[in-house]
């Protein structure tokens, strides 16, 4: 996976993780934030590494379908270049 791609992952997860269940939250959790491998988070578990594997892919899923269908990072990272343009306009003065 991409650096990129985990970045947004992780801020798809802040925005959105309450509406995928505890299981898929916690994985997600394990692997973005923790950094753990697929192994590392089943032993964590105690569920298999392919369990981990179908939840990871069904969270992402959701993730990305979530913010397609609302769109709030979008707006949010809109949100915050307009914020930063207008410091730096407010710094200059």
């Amino acid at each position: 996976m991409k650096v990129e791609e985990n970045v947004i992952l992780c801020k798809l997860l802040d925005l959105y993780g309450k509406l995928l269940s505890k299981g898929q939250q916690e994985i997600l959790s394990y692997s973005l934030n923790d950094d753990l491998t697929l192994s590392e988070i089943a032993q964590n578990l105690g569920i298999s590494r392919q369990a981990v594997k179908d939840s990871l892919t069904k969270g992402e899923e959701k993730l990305f379908a979530m913010e397609e269908e609302l769109g709030f990072l979008k707006r949010v990272e809109g949100y915050e270049k307009e914020i930063m343009l207008l410091k730096e306009q407010l710094s200059k003065k």
